[in-house]
């Protein structure tokens, strides 16, 4: 029996080298996300926000890593503000009230760690 795992659709390509910005684009007063890997252990997922858009202040059960791509954004995290930039990362704990908001178009890894 083989051991290679087979990719979900949607998913990016498995044993292939991609640039991450490019399969998630950005949409005029939009947030647009693209789920490039999901696993019962955790999910990794792009988002593409566009200027002033943003995500509410909300909880998540699981810790998760936000890094960004491109682009500036504040992450706010328990009412601190986080100015972050292309290459910065923040890791958000779980249960923890964040929230999200571009300051220019940015787009963002996301990854949720489900242990």
């Amino acid at each position: 029996m083989s051991s290679q795992r087979v990719q979900n659709k949607g998913e990016m390509p498995i044993a292939e080298v991609i640039r991450l910005i490019g399969l998630v684009n950005y949409q005029e007063g939009s947030v647009v996300s693209r789920t490039i890997v999901k696993r019962a252990t955790g999910t990794v997922t792009l988002f593409a926000f566009d200027e002033g858009q943003g995500l509410s202040e909300h909880t998540a059960a699981f810790d998760a890593l936000a890094l960004l791509l491109e682009g500036e954004a504040e992450i706010t995290v328990s009412g601190r503000p986080l100015r972050t930039t292309a290459g910065e990362a923040v890791l958000i704990p779980a249960n923890q009230p964040h929230s999200l908001k571009a300051l220019s178009r940015f787009k963002m890894l996301l990854t949720m760690i489900r242990s």
